[in-house]
């Protein structure tokens, strides 16, 4: 892939994210960006794009405010990874969403892990 393309990539899929998340328009978010299916591995979200709806509108209804910050944004082929800080009413995570895109730059595609953001710290480092 071209690195216009993957620049692509990785704006749209930030976007993508930015739309459902920060803005809670996970209907308007899978128009504009996915493919013909969209495949979830997370075990909170049912497989399918009415699934991610439903589970996105109900989110936003249940926890306003919550938002996500993009640390980072890799862009490889037809794989993009978000290195992100959620912040919920809560608790705030340290996340890695990866997504697949077909040929056609659609998202079909989704993987995610989470780690709450806790006091203590066996380096300085931070999580982000």
């Amino acid at each position: 892939m071209t690195t216009e393309t993957n620049e692509r990539h990785a704006t749209d899929v930030a976007a993508f994210y930015d739309l459902m998340f920060n803005q809670n328009r996970p209907r308007e978010a899978i128009e504009l960006y996915a493919g013909d299916e969209y495949r979830q591995h997370n075990p909170h979200v049912g497989d399918g794009k009415q699934a991610f709806i439903d589970y996105f509108e109900r989110m936003a209804a249940e926890y306003p405010g919550k938002r996500v910050e993009f640390k980072r944004v890799v862009s490889d082929g037809s794989f993009v990874v978000l290195h992100c800080h959620q912040i919920w009413p809560d608790e705030e995570y340290a996340g890695m969403d990866i997504f697949r895109l077909d040929e056609n730059g659609k998202i079909v595609e989704h993987w995610d892990v989470l780690q709450v953001i806790g006091d203590d710290s066996a380096n300085g480092n931070g999580m982000f």
